[in-house]
């Protein structure tokens, strides 16, 4: 008697992803007939993992605020494929794309104090996105507003405050709240401590890490601080004009990357026990309206040959570990060894 068949795994369906993203703007520049081009994102693979936190780092003006409006439905690509939840957002109708994006995704702005509606009371903030989308009765919702707070920390006489008459921490605290009202499976936060005091910063991110824990929630994190992010990701997604050119567990970075950029973009940024020792990169970031030919980063990289200027370098797998480049970083390079290489 033969035995029955094993049951199949369940299919892993990201909380979000993009495939082939290209985000296209119009720039005022060019001729009298026809604008330049502003290539905000180009070719972006990414899938965010239930449950995972996600760090996106790079340059101001490389696509990283880009990618989260991408993500969260606020940006439609010139080009290829979001998926919320398993569904392609852009082919479902529009009452259903409002309603996979509401209670799919939540985000949490750079700057609380413009995030929020300044006239209306934080209850009101927090109630609103329970009312759009009928959650409950309104004594449900309420009780719903009441949970949020204690959620994020702030007490009960928050409800009634306008959101000027809080702290720049308590309004961050109120947005999260927000973002978080309808219980999405992935939150992206765009740069969610910039706006705030340093010994604020470190209550945010505390908040965000215990949220996510307790809830499960997938999280994309866009920042500059590169330690931060480290801290707060389990996967470093590294960006350069508007391209994903690697993408690292956060374990294997700096060390590990094999990206010259992201071992340039780490290098100089300061620690606790070791000073900055910067790579030095010569030249200024290209424009995004005229970017170069091929690997995006060869204008500046001291390893770049005719092979980089031909053709943007296919995606090379290591594991979970990812990156475009034609001529990466030799596993175990320090920091002082690519200094003297690029000397």
């Amino acid at each position: 008697m033969s035995e029955p068949a094993a049951s199949e795994p369940a299919a892993f369906v990201p909380a979000a992803e993009v495939s082939g993203v290209h985000v296209v703007h119009k720039a005022r520049s060019g001729g009298l007939f026809s604008r330049d081009r502003v290539y905000a994102l180009t070719a972006a693979d990414l899938a965010v993992a239930p449950g995972e936190t996600v760090g996106v780092v790079g340059e101001s003006g490389c696509g990283k605020s880009t990618l989260a409006r991408v993500l969260v439905g606020l940006q439609r690509p010139t080009e290829g494929t979001v998926r919320v939840q398993g569904r392609d957002l852009w082919a479902t109708k529009e009452s259903e794309r409002r309603e996979l994006i509401g209670t799919g995704v939540g985000m949490i702005f750079q700057d609380p104090s413009t995030a929020l509606n300044r006239r209306l009371p934080v209850a009101q903030v927090l109630r609103d996105p329970l009312n759009v989308h009928r959650r409950g009765t309104p004594r449900q919702r309420d009780a719903r507003v009441r949970e949020l707070l204690d959620l994020v920390g702030l007490p009960q006489s928050a409800a009634d405050a306008l959101p000027g008459q809080l702290s720049g921490g308590q309004r961050q605290r109120v947005a999260v709240a927000r973002a978080l009202a309808l219980e999405p499976g992935l939150v992206v936060a765009d740069e969610p401590t910039s706006a705030l005091d340093v010994s604020v910063r470190a209550q945010i991110l505390n908040l965000l890490l215990d949220l996510k824990a307790r809830l499960g929630l997938a999280l994309v994190f866009v920042s500059h601080d590169i330690q931060t992010v480290r801290r707060m990701s389990d996967r470093v997604v590294t960006m350069y004009l508007g391209r994903i050119v690697e993408q690292a567990p956060a374990a294997d970075v700096p060390g590990g990357a094999r990206h010259p950029y992201t071992r340039a973009l780490f290098s100089a940024t300061p620690g606790l026990i070791s000073p900055i020792n910067p790579i030095p990169l010569v030249g200024a970031v290209p424009s995004a309206t005229r970017p170069p030919s091929g690997c995006p980063f060869r204008t500046r990289c001291w390893r770049a040959d005719d092979a980089c200027a031909a053709e943007m370098p296919a995606v090379h797998h290591e594991g979970r570990h990812l990156f475009h480049c034609h001529h990466p970083v030799t596993a175990g390079a320090t920091d002082l060894d690519l200094i003297q290489e690029r000397a």
